[in-house]
């Protein structure tokens, strides 16, 4: 190979460097607004609501959105789109058809909704375990009767007031069960009338769900006997625990998604496939929400937390237990009680 001349090295030289100095200095690309960052929200989204318009789940929502408001990286009006009953199945069913999530839906999901679907209800088409849970309006639950609690004798079985074998409260039922405390339900009985029920002699106890259920039964001259408690989660450490049986983690687990669906107020969902930068912005307004709400709560309102995070998650956790405690949940229900879901 022939070597170049000098003037030709030169030229090329001087053709580089011209190059160089002519080229225009490019902008980087996020810095054209036809290549800026989209913002992780839209600027409207909609929350399914379980019915009626001024129900529990309604008003939990209405002081919930105003609070994520204010924590947006942006302004985004939420609206409000109210579904079906107060068990909540109908707003999630709908929820449910939803593609993949865009940060645009958000449901409302009360405890009543997550139980239908623990004991099989064939109206709940949906899994709550595919979710994400941003925040949960929570509150205790005890069960609660006359004088100091003594454990029942198979002569004498403890008569526990129920609304009916399909109600989150018959867990109660099922925690006495395996702490081997004798006991029998009776039916069609519920708040006042089940305290009336016990006023009267023809009952012993009930389950109390309520932000301050400890003041609630001593309203109605009850004591609590026992804390409902979920995995994790104790409310009420100066009551025994109903999950301190040495039961069978799947009989166990089956009472404590009981508990779970009776003191879930309502949580906010978010469909699981939404990005990951709509996720965090939302999750940074619970976060918000939840500080602005311990601020504004009594000392007696502690037993009715706004939870978000990993509390959220781990109350969706118990709600949606594996399969062997739904199976062993629904068996109960139809050897205990003789019922099974229509």
């Amino acid at each position: 190979m022939m070597p170049l001349p000098r003037r030709a090295l030169a030229l090329g030289a001087l053709a580089s460097l011209g190059l160089s100095r002519a080229a225009p200095a490019q902008a980087p690309a996020f810095a054209n607004p036809a290549f800026a960052a989209a913002p992780p929200l839209p600027d409207s989204a909609t929350l399914l609501l379980p019915g009626p318009e001024n129900g529990a789940a309604a008003l939990w929502a209405r002081g919930l959105a105003a609070g994520l408001v204010r924590g947006l990286p942006h302004a985004v009006a939420l609206r409000t789109t109210i579904l079906g009953g107060p068990d909540g199945v109908t707003a999630a069913n709908r929820f449910a058809t939803l593609e993949a999530g865009d940060g645009r839906t958000l449901l409302v999901l009360p405890g009543l909704a997550a139980h239908a679907r623990l004991v099989g209800e064939s109206r709940a088409q949906y899994d709550p375990e595919s979710w994400l849970p941003l925040c949960v309006g929570w509150q205790g639950a005890v069960l609660a009767g006359r004088g100091v609690f003594v454990p029942p004798r198979a002569a004498q079985p403890l008569r526990l007031a129920l609304a009916g074998p399909d109600s989150p409260e018959a867990a109660a039922l099922l925690a006495l069960d395996l702490l081997g405390f004798p006991a029998v339900p009776v039916f069609g009985l519920s708040g006042a009338a089940a305290a009336a029920a016990i006023g009267r002699g023809e009952a012993d106890a009930l389950v109390m769900a309520d932000p301050t259920p400890q003041t609630r039964s001593r309203q109605y001259g009850l004591t609590p006997w026992l804390e409902l408690d979920t995995p994790a989660r104790r409310d009420h450490p100066e009551l025994l625990a109903a999950s301190s049986a040495a039961a069978r983690p799947a009989a166990l687990a089956a009472a404590q998604a009981g508990f779970a669906a009776l003191r879930l107020r309502a949580a906010l969902m978010l469909p699981g496939l939404t990005p990951a930068d709509s996720v965090a912005a939302w999750r940074r307004a619970a976060l918000r929400w939840q500080e602005e709400e311990e601020k504004s709560q009594p000392a007696e309102g502690s037993a009715s937390p706004a939870l978000v995070g990993a509390e959220a998650r781990a109350i969706m956790a118990a709600l949606c237990p594996a399969p062997d405690a739904v199976l062993a949940y629904r068996e109960w229900l139809l050897r205990r009680l003789a019922w099974r879901p229509s």
